[in-house]
């Protein structure tokens, strides 16, 4: 996934001189995770910009830029720094296509590292994507491998809307997948379905879904069929991909990272209980990160969904 984002924004940088990159050392050290990695030997200080430690005046530099006619691409080098940048976010770069009637748009992508499972420090592991959710006027994308990861990052490029889009740092580097050098995209706001199944669904994003399909593989020894989808976008969401495959299974299970109390997954579950009530033989069931600061390294697994709690949730609506 590390060198499909840095391909994406290769690609982009040479087809479009309006794109340019910002962010905390993303230019000579090519980023924490060295996703920009040769973008400042190729393209220059102008295009690739090392900025000071200030996230809310890396966003409302980028929207600027952004009005001017340039591409931003913003680089928060953590989620957990992105909360000064958020009043820029929500106050500037969501409104202002409603606050001009459409005279201006804010073309700003906001990439962002998110989410446990690499023994980070404090601050270095939140998941709160719902928040951005909540926002309108405001995408939020969330690859889980790397060909969707370029294809994502592209059309959020592309897009004429600020774009958050959201990296899960535990599958930079988890595991190796054919991607194309040339460009390509991928559409925002599509659910990608990963494995057929008739007796339960199994949803989620980002990091979650390489347990999920293993999740999926460990019960089908036990005759238990599960349909996996990653949402791959939460803002906007694919409900009609996700609410179709729960009329075929009757069962819904909703796996996310982040803490529980007001996650996307209680969204997810809402919408499918208010469209298609009548198609559920079951509660539907959510497994979820604690309503706890996410802890230190040594806690983390604890943190985090699991599989045997993953195959327990499973279980539950089966057993119902």
């Amino acid at each position: 996934m590390a060198k499909a984002l840095n391909s994406a924004l290769m690609n982009e940088m040479e087809l479009d001189p309006d794109v340019v990159v910002l962010g905390e050392d993303v230019g000579i050290n090519g980023g924490v995770f060295r996703i920009t990695e040769g973008l400042h030997e190729r393209f220059g200080d102008e295009r690739v910009m090392d900025t000071p430690l200030a996230e809310s005046g890396i966003v409302g530099f980028s929207i600027g830029m952004a009005l001017a006619g340039m591409k931003p691409v913003a680089e928060m080098q953590f989620m957990g720094f992105m909360w000064p940048a958020l009043d820029q976010l929500s106050s500037h770069a969501s409104r202002l296509r409603n606050r001009t009637q459409g005279r201006f748009s804010v073309p700003l992508v906001v990439r962002s590292p998110y989410g446990g499972g690499v023994r980070a420090l404090e601050h270095h592991a939140e998941s709160f994507e719902s928040i951005l959710a909540h926002i309108p006027g405001l995408k939020t994308v969330i690859p889980s491998d790397a060909y969707d990861a370029k294809g994502l990052l592209i059309s959020s490029i592309r897009d004429p809307d600020p774009v958050v889009f959201l990296e899960p740092k535990r599958l930079y580097r988890l595991g190796k997948m054919e991607v194309p050098d040339e460009a390509y995209t991928v559409d925002i706001g599509k659910a990608k379905l990963l494995r057929e199944g008739t007796d339960l669904t199994l949803v989620g994003w980002g990091s979650m879904m390489p347990k999920l399909v293993k999740a999926a593989e460990l019960v089908s020894s036990k005759g238990i069929d599960a349909e996996v989808i990653d949402v791959r976008s939460i803002s906007p969401y694919d409900e009609r991909t996700v609410n179709s495959s729960v009329e075929k299974t009757g069962r819904l299970v909703v796996v996310q990272e982040a803490p529980r109390t007001l996650g996307f997954a209680s969204e997810i579950i809402t919408r499918a209980q208010e469209d298609i009530i009548d198609s559920f033989k079951a509660p539907a069931v959510r497994v979820t990160g604690f309503d706890v600061p996410f802890p230190f390294y040594k806690m983390e697994g604890w943190a985090m969904p699991d599989l045997d709690r993953i195959v327990k949730g499973m279980r539950e609506v089966l057993t119902w």
